[in-house]
C-alpha cells in the first residue's frame, strides 16, 4: 500500500479545526519512508559526537541537530513540515530549536505528562506549537505520544517535571478525570501539539530505538524575556528583543 503524503496544500480544513480545536493532530505522510530513514541514520551518527541536554533513562536529547548536520537541517527546515505547520498555527513563523528525542531499547521510564511552552523564554507570542516526526514505527511500546485534548487554553502554569508523573496533576487536579488521546505513528508521521498542550511519551519496551525529530515553531514576532534557556544563554541576548537571526529563521509558506 501506498504511503497517504500530507502537503501543505493538501491539508484539511477539518484538520486544521481539530488541531485547533483540540490542540494536536496527527498528520500521516509528513515525510517518506525513504526521507526518514536517511534522517534515521544521521541521528543514530549524531549521538556519537553530540551532548546530550538529558541525563538519564528517560531520553537522549540532541538540542539544534540542525546546526551540527547538513543532513538534519534539511529535516528541521524541510518546507512540506514547515508549510503544515504555518497553515495549523495561522501565524508567520521561526524555528525555535529542533531536537532529536531518542528513546534507548527498553528504557523503562516515560516522559511524564508537561506543557512545552513553560520551559521557553518567550513574550510576544501568538502560538508556538511542535511537529513530532516518527523516524522509525512507533506503536505504543515503542514510546508514542499521549496528548489531553483543549488543554491548550491553560497558560498560567511553572514548567513541570518530565520524571514525575504526578506534577502536572498536582498544578491542575482536574487533568486525572479528563480523556487522553494515544496516537501511534508509522514511520513518516508526525503529529503537531500546540505549545501549551499537555502530552506525555510511553516507555519504549522494545529492542529498537525510538528515533523522533522535534521541530519547535514559534510566533515570527516573538520577543527573548532574558530567562535562562540553553539555546539562548550562548547567544549574549539582551532582553526584549525579537529572536531572530540565522538561528531563528523563518520557515514556511510566507517566508
Amino acid at each position: 500500500m501506498t504511503p497517504v503524503q500530507t502537503t501543505p496544500e493538501t491539508l484539511s480544513e477539518a484538520q486544521i479545526q481539530a488541531y485547533r480545536q483540540q490542540g494536536f493532530v496527527k498528520i500521516p505522510g509528513i515525510i517518506t519512508p525513504e526521507e526518514a530513514e536517511e534522517f534515521r541514520q544521521d541521528a543514530i551518527a549524531l549521538q556519537g559526537r553530540m551532548r546530550s541536554l538529558h541525563s538519564g533513562p528517560i531520553f537522549t536529547q540532541l538540542v539544534n541537530a540542525w546546526r551540527e548536520s547538513e543532513t538534519m537541517g534539511r529535516l528541521t527546515l524541510h518546507p512540506n513540515v514547515a508549510g503544515v505547520a504555518e497553515r495549523l498555527a495561522g501565524v508567520p513563523l521561526r524555528i525555535w530549536h529542533d531536537h532529536l528525542l531518542i528513546k534507548q531499547p527498553h528504557n523503562k521510564a516515560a516522559t511524564e505528562f508537561h506543557q512545552d511552552r513553560p520551559y521557553w523564554p518567550h513574550t510576544n507570542q501568538r502560538h508556538s506549537l511542535s511537529a513530532w516526526i516518527a523516524l522509525v514505527d512507533v506503536p505504543l511500546e515503542r514510546g508514542c505520544m499521549t496528548f489531553i485534548p483543549g488543554t491548550q487554553g491553560r497558560t498560567d502554569l511553572r514548567p513541570q517535571n518530565l520524571a514525575d508523573e504526578d506534577d502536572l496533576l498536582a498544578l491542575w487536579p482536574d487533568l486525572a478525570y479528563e480523556p487522553r488521546v494515544t496516537l501511534p505513528l508509522r514511520v513518516g508521521d508526525c503529529t503537531f501539539h500546540n505549545g501549551f498542550t499537555a502530552h506525555m511519551a510511553h516507555a519504549n519496551d522494545t529492542d529498537i530505538a525510538r528515533v523522533a525529530h522535534i521541530i519547535v515553531y514559534m510566533d515570527a514576532e516573538t520577543i527573548y524575556t532574558g530567562a535562562r534557556h540553553p539555546v539562548t544563554d550562548p547567544l549574549g541576548l539582551t532582553a526584549g528583543v525579537t529572536l531572530a537571526g540565522e538561528m531563528f529563521p523563518r520557515v514556511g509558506l510566507s517566508a
